[in-house]
């Protein structure tokens, strides 16, 4: 919009639009990853909410097993018939005009309506419904979105028998994700088929089926939410006139021209793009003056096949220059907001990049906030190495060979281990805690031997009344500085061996004094003793994300927890909000007090901050379903096969951006099951070697899984060849290292050009600097 159209008188049209928008009815849709993930029960849980607001709320629905327990929930019987022998119900639309509450409660909303119904479907009655100004809170499961039901039938043989048109969910006023764990939701299931009058035991082979089902089901949710809520991000950060990379997800742009390496460079950002969750963008060049030849013009209509079957986004522009295809190739990396672009190494000589111009060395030059990512030519060295995903592991047993008693004890700590759950969210506020307290008392009832052994309410009236029955152990005191400080009783704890302790907050700071440094290190004691702990932690937390959530909030987050502690868990769930309804707790005071609300909602409980978590918290979930899938069935799933075994070398310099290599480094050893290696080459003369920092870059290395190894200092003309040699002495597939700021860049250039000469027969990733900007690069 010009900023004259601001200033403009608005029509009569577009001001009762307005005011149509204004008296139209709120939807809220709440999305089950399948079937038993309680969305009948969350709906009557957001009817009382609704009520305690003052506001009057209906059921519509007769059914025995729906009938709502809070008598402030008026009912309004539906219409009952009959489909292939089953019992149906449609909503009755002139019962629900003449009561006219404020808010509708309505569960399936993929369901048709009855032949002869005013309407079709159900959803054509609950757009009517908000024509009228009632709001309905409605539910639906993840594979009735028409966008995932035609896979999900592919992957899992479930067919949805009706489906919502995929852009209803853009078009709600709210959308949450109700997550449930593969485990949960056959516990929920096997518990209801014991009352039923036919029940037995499910056979081993169907629970593992059944749990495939269930996982792979609910990572399609997941993923298919956080495209939609990248969607919004975009849109927010457009309208802020935010431009670049946001941070959260990965937007992958191959360079890919019209030649045999084309389609292989295409290939493998598609790979990449799959593994990393991201989004797959092409580009290609042509010249503006010359015509393509009749093996160009093959190539190009080979590329544009390819694009479209991969789902790709493909583009041609005119440049008639190198230099010029650099400028234009990061400039549309910026407006585009790409993370990583994505081409093959050059095959000219020194000589031959001078005369001839380089767009490797433009692109070093002229790109900013962009990765560049160089694809190997591997057969030039030692041809194409195509290698299983996973390699044996070492500590696999032969069939038919006894087991040793040592191995046997080794067998039975791992069995004696306690189950560990993890409840996460994107931000305070989401209900971790109420969450945990309430699955916490449900296992009580079920006779679990359950104890809080770490309770945060901060001063919520309703999560302290989710206590209930449950057991609080007292927190010990430890002296510090003439005070006597409060921690959770580790020690106490393990005498009374419960069955389950629940510990809030994971990436707790532990007091000075206390046994552990982290809270996460008395969990893994509890575990270790053979009690299952249930515990929960916001995505901001999590180590190798730190560098994400820093460029996304502008925050950095001390306290962390390192990822595989979270990889150690049995069970992962996520706790879905709106950032709308998390600002609204904000500042009704139920996260934080009235004298710092004002701030949190101006910094980091800003809208653009909340729905990059809420992405970020989707994404890194549906990643965990992913690892636990591909480890349980030994196969790739959603984000694709991976088959050449990886090694990733990190080479870092003692400066500000190591630890955003480290971390970035971890992030892709872990997606692609590779080992990581971390060396620091300091140069001569010009790095600072700070003892206490390479401590902390170490520890971090070793606490995310690498090996570091620290190097003598090397002069600056040796750094590129030194790094290249450590990296060929690892067997290096993908070197990582760091593109110097543009204050440096000048001195350092003839050693990146040099780097990327050495490196050809290696993937190289060229990282940029972070930096928070708005408008164009400079």
């Amino acid at each position: 919009m010009k900023e004259s159209d601001a200033y403009r008188r608005r029509s009569p049209e577009v001001l009762l639009q307005l005011i149509e928008q204004m008296q139209r009815g709120r939807l809220c849709i709440l999305v089950a990853v399948a079937s038993g993930a309680g969305k009948t029960t969350q709906l009557e849980r957001e009817g009382q909410e609704r009520i305690k607001q003052g506001l009057e709320v209906a059921w519509a629905t007769s059914s025995p097993e729906q009938e709502p327990a809070s008598s402030l929930i008026s009912r309004i019987p539906s219409i009952e018939w009959e489909w292939n022998g089953q019992r149906m119900e449609d909503l009755d639309m002139t019962q629900i005009q003449a009561g006219s509450p404020d808010i509708v409660l309505v569960d399936g909303l993929a369901q048709p309506n009855r032949s002869g119904a005013e309407r079709a479907t159900r959803l054509e009655d609950v757009r009517y419904l908000l024509q009228l100004g009632i709001s309905v809170i409605a539910t639906m499961n993840a594979y009735e979105d028409e966008r995932v039901s035609e896979q999900a039938k592919k992957m899992t043989g479930i067919d949805a028998i009706w489906t919502i048109p995929g852009d209803v969910l853009k078009e709600a006023d709210e959308v949450r994700l109700l997550d449930v764990s593969a485990e949960s939701l056959i516990e929920r299931r096997q518990h209801h088929r014991g009352r039923g009058k036919e029940a037995r035991a499910s056979t081993r082979k169907e629970l593992v089926s059944e749990r495939s089902q269930l996982s792979i089901l609910r990572e399609l949710a997941l993923r298919t939410l956080a495209s939609d809520v990248n969607g919004s991000l975009e849109q927010h950060r457009q309208e802020l006139g935010l431009s670049g990379p946001s941070g959260v997800a990965e937007r992958i742009l191959v360079l890919a021209q019209y030649g045999w390496n084309g389609s292989i460079h295409v290939r493998r950002g598609h790979q990449i793009s799959k593994r990393l969750n991201g989004e797959l963008f092409i580009i290609s060049f042509v010249h503006p003056k010359k015509a393509l030849t009749p093996i160009q013009t093959t190539f190009r209509r080979s590329l544009k096949k390819l694009a479209a079957k991969l789902g790709a986004s493909w583009e041609e522009t005119a440049s008639s220059s190198r230099s010029g295809m650099a400028r234009l190739l990061a400039r549309y990396a910026w407006e585009h907001g790409m993370t990583r672009i994505i081409l093959g190494h050059s095959r000219q000589t020194r000589w031959q990049e001078f005369w001839n111009g380089s767009l490797i060395n433009g692109l070093l030059k002229e790109v900013e906030h962009t990765d560049l990512f160089f694809v190997a030519d591997r057969s030039m060295k030692e041809g194409e190495r195509i290698l299983p995903v996973r390699s044996q592991s070492s500590h696999s047993h032969p069939p038919f060979k006894r087991w040793t008693q040592a191995e046997l004890l080794a067998k039975a700590d791992g069995l004696r281990r306690g189950r560990f759950k993890i409840i996460i969210g994107a931000a305070p506020g989401v209900g971790k805690t109420y969450k945990m307290l309430q699955e916490g008392n449900r296992l009580l009832e079920q006779g679990v031997d359950v104890v809080i052994g770490l309770l945060e309410t901060h001063g919520r009236k309703e999560t302290k009344a989710q206590i209930n029955q449950l057991p609080l152990i007292p927190r010990s005191k430890i002296a510090y500085n003439e005070r006597f400080l409060e921690e959770m009783d580790t020690e106490r704890l393990l005498q009374l061996r419960p069955e389950l302790v629940l510990v809030d907050e994971l990436a707790h700071t532990n007091m000075p004094g206390s046994q552990h440094d982290k809270r996460y290190e008395d969990v893994l004691q509890l575990l270790e003793a053979g009690i299952s702990v249930m515990t929960t932690v916001n995505i901001q937390h999590i180590e190798s994300l730190n560098d994400a959530v820093e460029q996304l909030t502008g925050v950095r987050v001390r306290e962390t927890v390192p990822d595989g502690v979270l990889r150690l868990a049995d069970e992962m769930e996520l706790i879905d909000v709106t950032p709308h309804t998390i600002q609204e707790r904000m500042r009704s005071g139920l996260i934080y007090s009235a004298d710092k609300v004002n701030q949190a909602l101006d910094h980091f409980f800003r809208t653009s901050n909340l729905i990059g978590l809420r992405e970020l918290a989707l994404r890194e979930v549906a990643d965990d379903v992913d690892e636990r899938l591909e480890s349980w069935e030994r196969r790739a799933l959603l984000r694709g096969p991976w088959r050449r075994q990886e090694v990733i070398f990190v080479c870092i310099e003692p400066n500000t951006q190591a630890e955003r290599l480290v971390r970035h480094g971890f992030r892709i050893a872990h997606r692609l099951k590779a080992e990581l290696f971390v060396a620091c080459l300091p140069i001569m003369g010009r790095s600072k070697i700070e003892e206490k920092g390479m401590k902390s870059i170490k520890s971090l290395a070793e606490r995310l899984g690498g090996t570091f190894e620290m190097y003598h200092p090397v002069l600056r003309k040796q750094w590129a060849s030194t790094a290249v040699k450590l990296a060929d002495a690892q067997l290096t597939t993908q070197l990582i290292v760091g593109l110097p700021g543009r204050k440096q860049r000048r001195m350092e250039r003839q050693q990146m050009k040099m780097l990327m000469r050495l490196s050809r027969h290696m993937d190289v990733l060229v990282m940029n600097e972070i930096e928070w900007a708005k408008g164009k690069p400079g």
